[in-house]
């Protein structure tokens, strides 16, 4: 898949993006895929990569611009759990600053830049995310419900701002939880808040999952989670964004 290096503007700057793209050229259905809190590395690559190989342009921000171009941290090759604490330890300042009045003026930005691109098709676009960007993705789609026709989000804190804040959702929901994620009575919340919306959605406890499951180069990795969550995201997208 062809893939682009980008700078997004948005009103603090410049953030650095990447995107894939589907061989072959024409018009694409567009996919704003937030990478987990790790950020963009090669995992992020092959999976988006993956994604505009079913016929959709994935752009996929740095998040975390403010502080610097991705990568932002040295990560070895496979994140263990011995080394998640020192990690997180450097990640947090990070993640803590990037409040919810940042998350909202960036994803106008990345929400624009996507929808102008010429590679991408008119109408709405999907957004998807892991981990924190799952929560990114659920506040995008939330401020934007005339914009934005698919959400997922894959092992992310998405009940954060309070299982209400989901009932201004339009888009088509799948929320993809990791065992040790979420309770049965906040799952519950979560789907009564989907509920109130009025919105089709699924949200499930993925079986035998840690969080950071769909992310090869961690401990956290399941196989059986990564292809549910393909199994889950793929309808989706086909049912509210149409085929690439």
């Amino acid at each position: 898949m062809p893939v682009k290096t980008l700078r997004i503007p948005t009103a603090d700057g410049l953030a650095d993006a990447f995107a894939a793209l589907p061989d072959g050229g024409g018009r694409h259905p567009g996919v704003l895929m937030y990478a987990d809190g790790f950020g963009i590395r090669p995992v992020l690559r092959r999976m988006a990569r993956e994604l505009a190989g079913h016929g959709y342009y994935v752009l996929v921000p740095n998040p975390f611009y403010r502080h610097g171009t991705a990568p932002l941290i040295d990560l070895p090759e496979h994140v263990g759990e011995e080394d998640r604490p020192a990690l997180l330890a450097r990640l947090m300042p990070m993640i803590e600053a990037h409040t919810a009045e940042r998350v909202l003026s960036d994803a106008d930005a990345y929400l624009t830049f996507l929808t102008a691109q010429p590679e991408v098709g008119p109408g709405p676009v999907a957004v998807t995310g892991y981990c924190i960007g799952g929560l990114l993705a659920t506040r995008t789609a939330v401020a934007h419900p005339g914009r934005v026709a698919a959400l997922a989000a894959f092992h992310a804190p998405v009940g954060a701002d309070g299982p209400d804040s989901l009932s201004a959702l339009t888009a088509e929901v799948h929320f993809g939880h990791a065992e040790s994620d979420v309770t049965p009575g906040a799952l519950g919340e979560i789907d009564r808040a989907l509920d109130a919306a009025g919105v089709g959605h699924t949200s499930e406890i993925y079986p035998g999952t840690a969080h950071g499951f769909t992310m090869s180069d961690t401990d956290a990795f399941s196989a059986s989670g990564l292809k549910r969550h393909w199994d889950r995201l793929l309808p989706l997208l086909h049912r509210t964004l149409g085929d690439g």
